[in-house]
């Protein structure tokens, strides 16, 4: 597996950043991990961090490559949902921790995907969206039920409400686990926090990963970095995991 990756997170314009994000590599499979914890004051960014300990511990007790992706993708997360719906114990509602998680685990040729809330991934291909995750939120419901067009989405004054999150409340939150996408070299995998997306259309995404010959470390900071500008003064925690696919 020949592939080239990076990480970053910024705090864009708060004063603390409650994103977590990490990349995890072998030679035979590669987890990507993106979590935008919520709650506020310390309950969002320990949300954050138990989701991305939780991912990797259960990701490191398997063989690899990963036998049943879309078992361990579904499993992790519920895993990880109990683990932040326990941090809440004796904590007030509308303090409770919670997240909003993406995950991608690329193996064989192919990546599976897994997320619960808004945070993204994305497969780009030839300065092209080829694919990408459909929020769990109310924009999201609207658009699918025809009361609104997919331009109104980023200027809706719902556009920051999700329907479904890790934590908070103990049954399990619904989540979306894809087949297996396929990858063609040059493709590159961005799994992020809404507030890269929010920044950029998926049309500036794709294009400023078009040229292979941008070094990944540089890629992930100039799409970061354009977000939080694009989103001044009230740019959110920003974060991006990206890998960029050579081949086999």
């Amino acid at each position: 597996m020949r592939v080239d990756y990076a990480k970053l997170t910024l705090p864009g314009h708060r004063t603390e950043n409650q994103d977590r994000v990490d990349l995890i590599a072998s030679g035979e499979a590669l987890l990507m991990i993106a979590v935008d914890g919520m709650g506020g004051h310390a309950h969002g960014a320990r949300a954050a961090e138990v989701t991305v300990a939780t991912l990797k511990e259960s990701f490191a007790e398997l063989p690899l490559p990963v036998f049943d992706p879309q078992g361990f993708l579904t499993l992790s997360l519920a895993r990880a949902h109990d683990r932040v719906v326990k941090l809440g114990d004796g904590v007030a509602l509308d303090h409770k921790p919670r997240a909003t998680c993406a995950v991608c685990l690329v193996q064989d040729g192919g990546s599976y995907w897994a997320h619960v809330g808004d945070s993204r991934i994305y497969q780009l291909r030839g300065g092209a969206v080829k694919a990408r995750t459909r929020d769990h939120s109310h924009v999201e419901l609207l658009l699918r039920e025809g009361l609104i067009a997919e331009s109104e989405m980023r200027g809706h004054p719902m556009r920051n409400f999700v329907e479904c999150c890790l934590g908070g409340d103990a049954p399990l939150p619904d989540m979306s686990v894809t087949a297996r996408h396929a990858l063609a070299p040059g493709d590159v995998l961005l799994v992020c926090t809404d507030g890269l997306w929010s920044g950029l259309e998926d049309a500036d995404l794709a294009e400023i990963a078009r040229d292979e010959r941008t070094p990944v470390e540089k890629l992930v900071r100039t799409l970061a970095e354009r977000a939080v500008a694009k989103n001044a003064p009230h740019s959110d925690n920003t974060s991006v995991t990206a890998v960029r696919w050579n081949g086999d």
